[in-house]
């Protein structure tokens, strides 16, 4: 019996994440992509004409959809071409890049200072719960980590003698050691110690008087009361504020202080790169260009090169 499809998905994709990708949302895609083809019960080779047609089919108000679907498809395709050479392959972005990044909300000290106040309030008071979400978005503000790799944090991951972070199988399955600022250390330690006193024993480094371990859905949930407490709106920001522009803040801040104190930033970027975890050092170079408050800075640089040019000339 012939292979269908949807099998030969499940092949690609368990050679793929064996590599070390994960995979989840395209994986999700392509197996519906498979199914789609053994459902109109196809034989031969795979079409550019049939992964348009596939990629097209929901309706959705996102311009950037089709885009996107039909880009997830084409690393299956090429693969799939070593075993059947006349199938096609779209074109790189034959419906655009599908990728359309809003500008981040970037904090104000103002807002970073109400967040935390209003986290010291949940409840129970004097329990774990408060202490624990303040320092963990404190954590996110002064570190740019991700939720997700902050939520993973064990408590052997994280040594306040050397004030470093180990960051365990991170996004795309890396590791890397984040180093913390010494004034970062105390509040950690604060935090430890009244953990410690509540709870004699405990994996995860973040946990509350109830859950030994904190998932996304309830940090989220957390913030988006603590969100509607603030009365934090869209209205007069570039988008309504998310956790993960926590880590958008961080990044922005470091390149505001570079810009200011007039530092290399095409050498130092490659560092916060490397902080931040990004695997392309574009994903960190897109802050130069998508928020306003560095574009700002940038255009400032510019214009003093050019003056001091001038300077020179004449």
């Amino acid at each position: 019996m012939s292979k269908t499809f949807v099998n030969e998905v499940q092949d690609y994709l368990t050679l793929r994440r064996g590599l070390g990708c994960r995979l989840v949302g395209q994986g999700a895609l392509l197996l519906d992509f498979g199914r789609f083809l053994d459902r109109l019960d196809h034989r031969g080779p795979i079409t550019t004409e049939l992964a348009l047609r596939w990629a097209q089919a929901p309706r959705s108000k996102d311009p950037d959809q089709t885009a996107r679907r039909l880009g997830a498809v084409r690393g299956f395709l090429r693969h799939r071409t070593g075993v059947d050479p006349a199938t096609e392959v779209p074109a790189a972005q034959l419906l655009g890049s599908g990728i359309r990044r809003k500008p981040p909300h970037i904090y104000t000290q103002h807002e970073v200072k109400a967040l935390l106040r209003e986290a010291e309030t949940l409840w129970p008071r004097g329990g774990l719960r408060p202490h624990c979400y303040v320092t963990l978005f404190s954590l996110l503000l002064c570190t740019g980590l991700r939720i997700s790799e902050a939520l993973h944090l064990e408590d052997r991951d994280v040594d306040l003698r050397a004030g470093i972070l180990t960051i365990r199988d991170g996004k795309f399955g890396k590791t890397r050691l984040v180093p913390l600022h010494p004034t970062a250390l105390a509040p950690l330690r604060r935090y430890r110690a009244h953990r410690l006193r509540l709870i004699q024993a405990s994996h995860s480094f973040f946990c509350t008087d109830k859950y030994p371990t904190l998932s996304y859905s309830a940090v989220r949930m957390v913030f988006v009361v603590l969100r509607k407490r603030l009365g934090w709106e869209r209205s007069g920001r570039t988008r309504r504020p998310r956790i993960h522009d926590m880590r958008h803040t961080f990044a922005v801040r470091c390149l505001e202080r570079w810009y200011r104190e007039g530092v290399d930033v095409d050498h130092k970027i490659a560092h916060l790169a490397t902080y931040l975890g990004h695997v392309e050092i574009s994903d960190t170079y897109w802050y130069l260009s998508a928020v306003p408050e560095i574009s700002a800075l940038v255009m400032q640089r510019f214009e003093r090169f050019a003056r001091q040019a001038q300077e020179v000339v004449s």
